[in-house]
C-alpha cells in the first residue's frame, strides 16, 4: 500500500516530533563511551527490560532522544537482528496524540502492525509497524504524555 501525506490520519499529520531513533549495539557500556564519552550526550536512563530481552539506554539531544538498545537474551528479534545486520540504526519512534485511534485507523488503510494494541515501553504507551509498512524501516509509535492509553495501561497521571 501506498500512504500518501494527502490519505494519512489526522494523528499523523499532527505528529507532535520524532520521539526518540533507536541503535543496536552490542554491549550498552561501550557504546555510551561513543555516545554519552565521546560526542557529550547526557544519559537520561539506562533500563534492563527483561520482558524484551534488552536493556536500553536514552540519551537525549534537543527534543528528540537516541536510545541504545542492547540484547540480553539470544532468543529475541532484538538479537536476531544483531547477528544478521550487526550494529546500527533500527527503528524511528514517531509521537502520537492517541495511539489506539491511530493503530484502528492505520490497520484500516492495510498497515502491517506488529503491535495492533497499545503495550507498556519504557516511556510510555508504544506500538510497532511492521518494517514492510515503512519500506524497509520499523516505525515505534509512542503515545504522547497523558493520551488515553497512558490510564489504560496504569501509568502513573502526567502533569501537565
Amino acid at each position: 500500500m501506498s500512504f500518501v501525506p494527502s490519505t494519512l490520519p489526522a494523528e499523523l499529520r499532527a505528529l507532535g516530533r520524532i520521539h526518540h531513533v533507536a541503535v543496536i549495539v552490542r554491549d550498552i557500556e561501550e557504546a555510551l563511551g561513543v555516545w554519552r564519552d565521546l560526542l557529550g550526550l547526557p544519559v537520561e536512563l539506562v533500563l534492563p527490560i527483561a520482558s524484551d530481552g534488552v536493556t536500553i539506554a536514552f540519551l537525549p539531544v534537543g527534543e528528540s532522544k537516541i536510545e541504545l538498545v542492547a540484547p540480553t537474551d539470544e532468543s529475541t528479534g532484538v538479537a536476531r537482528f544483531l547477528a544478521t545486520k550487526g550494529e546500527g540504526f533500527h527503528h524511528v519512534c514517531l509521537e502520537v496524540p492517541d495511539l489506539a485511534a491511530t493503530l484502528d485507523d492505520l490497520a484500516a488503510r492495510g498497515a502491517e502492525l506488529i503491535d495492533r494494541a497499545p503495550r507498556r515501553g519504557a516511556e510510555g504507551p508504544v506500538a510497532f509497524l511492521h518494517p514492510r509498512t515503512g519500506r524497509g524501516v520499523m516505525v515505534e509509535l509512542i503515545e504522547a504524555p497523558g493520551g488515553p492509553a497512558w490510564a489504560a495501561l496504569g501509568y502513573p497521571a502526567q502533569e501537565g
